[in-house]
């Protein structure tokens, strides 16, 4: 398993107890702990610890996103690996380097950790969740994606 991949298991299962927890335990000693036991020689620890702490620094904006986003499913609702998976692929969506994470990998792994730690059908839901979103914004990094190409479109022309 990659580095960050795993790093994101890490900090769903995180998520996963502190939110059990009813977010009262100390979340960076649950993160320490599982980064010993899950993760050990990892070569980015503070990939995990950097994203979990980005996660809950917006967390009440991400929650009001998800709430807006999918109405007909109260976020008390949403199952906590669900919600914490929302959580993970949003904060990276919205608030993580964009050069570092672009969007659709932000989506892909997001859908990936639901489809290994949900139900049957948290793929899908992720997917919708997180792809409402991706479009609402106005689909980050194509536009970017767009001038590179048409900036070597004009390199190609002055070839010819």
């Amino acid at each position: 398993m990659a580095t960050r991949q795993l790093g994101r298991s890490i900090v769903l299962q995180s998520l996963y107890e502190w939110d059990f927890y009813g977010k009262k335990a100390n979340l960076e000693k649950i993160i320490s702990r599982n980064l010993d036991e899950f993760g050990p020689g990892m070569d980015e620890p503070d990939f995990a610890r950097n994203l979990a702490k980005l996660v809950v620094e917006h967390m009440e904006e991400i929650d009001v996103t998800i709430t807006k986003t999918a109405p007909e499913w109260p976020l008390a609702q949403i199952s906590v690996i669900d919600r914490n998976v929302l959580r993970i692929g949003l904060t990276e969506l919205l608030f993580a380097n964009r050069e570092e994470v672009p969007p659709k990998v932000a989506i892909n792994e997001a859908i990936e950790l639901a489809k290994n730690y949900g139900g049957p059908n948290s793929g899908k839901f992720i997917n919708g969740v997180l792809g409402t979103i991706y479009r609402e914004i106005g689909e980050p990094m194509k536009e970017h994606q767009k001038k590179d190409h048409d900036h070597n479109d004009d390199k190609n022309d002055d070839k010819t």
